[in-house]
């Protein structure tokens, strides 16, 4: 009998494929201990895009509502739980999707924190945190044809049109009230809204469901007789005419550079570090060096914040000098004005 985090037959099947069995793939050595990645997020990114090499398999950081997945994070949340197999059994996708907390426009969270995982975690995590050796293995909890996440909902959709202020002179083409209530699915979903469809009569309509946290305003009443008027909503202003204004630093070559933070320099010495090591990697630097910043000492950290502060000094000295000058500059073409 296995002993630890040895994976069991009854917890995944092995993986075939019609090819001679030369070439059924295998898992390699662990990189890593399990804790270590756990605890090590440069280590962690690492060894996943190492396996990911080894196995010649496709490997892409996903992006859920706008930002970049934090694969490390999936990974940990899933493995303290018992693993991919156990999430699924006891039903916790959804407990593990809280943790990322994604805006209340994301939907199907659950079911696209278990793609991916299945898709970029989950072997590794047969290695790593169960020791799985020998051809790929293959998890029991698939996704069916008919998964309730990406099923097609019902729908109760009502639709009322634009009102329209009529005149004496344009009567209106119907009486009573234009709107209508109607049953049809939700095709799709996406961050504002939902594609719908709905079958009125004989006749079958496809269309986008917006919805809004702020509801707009009323739309304007038209006159006929009046002229056209261009509508703008609210909190939204025309554009200005003409050129942008341009700051002074960027016409002035002799405007004194800025000066940065001390965050700033140590962003600027770590990556430089980082890009030498991992040339390909930098995706991941941002989020690396600010951990690195975060676990710095009072007494690290305020090395950086004295040299933000002395560049800080540069540059107010430095400012105040290209002040005076402008300031003399502008004396002198007025001298020169009034001989």
């Amino acid at each position: 009998m296995s002993s630890g985090n040895e994976s069991t037959p009854s917890q995944a099947t092995v993986e075939t494929t019609a090819t001679s069995p030369a070439k059924v793939k295998e898992y390699p050595e662990p990189l890593a201990s399990h804790e270590d990645v756990v605890k090590d997020l440069s280590l962690f990114w690492d060894t996943l895009r190492r396996f990911h090499s080894i196995l010649a398999t496709k490997f892409m950081i996903p992006v859920i509502g706008g930002k970049e997945l934090d694969l490390h994070v999936l990974y940990v949340e899933v493995t303290r739980r018992g693993g991919y197999e156990k999430v699924v059994t006891e039903k916790k996708w959804r407990e593990v999707g809280g943790v990322f907390r994604f805006s209340a426009t994301t939907t199907s969270a659950s079911f696209v924190l278990r793609k991916h995982y299945l898709n970029l975690l989950f072997h590794y995590e047969q290695v790593h945190l169960f020791n799985a050796r020998g051809p790929l293995l293959h998890p029991t909890a698939t996704f069916h044809a008919k998964d309730p996440s990406t099923s097609k909902e019902m729908a109760l959709v009502e639709y009322t049109p634009p009102s329209i202020g009529y005149t004496s002179s344009f009567p209106s083409p119907c009486q009573g009230s234009s709107s209508f209530t109607a049953i049809g699915t939700i095709e799709g979903k996406f961050d504002c809204g939902y594609l719908v469809k709905v079958k009125l009569g004989s006749e079958i309509l496809n269309g986008v469901l917006y919805h809004s946290a702020h509801p707009g305003p009323p739309p304007p009443v038209v006159d006929p007789n009046a002229a056209a008027v261009p509508y703008l909503e609210a909190g939204k202003r025309r554009r200005r005419s003409g050129k942008r204004r341009r700051s002074r630093r960027r016409e002035d070559p002799n405007y004194p550079k800025p000066n940065r933070s001390g965050y700033n320099f140590f962003f600027a010495e770590k990556h430089c570090k980082l890009k030498s090591l991992y040339p390909n990697k930098e995706r991941e630097f941002t989020k690396i060096i600010g951990e690195s910043w975060s676990n710095l000492s009072a007494e690290e950290r305020m090395v950086y914040q004295k040299i933000g502060l002395e560049d800080k000094e540069r540059y107010q000295r430095e400012l105040n000098e290209y002040r005076e000058k402008l300031r003399l500059s502008a004396a002198d073409e007025t001298n020169v004005r009034v001989l």
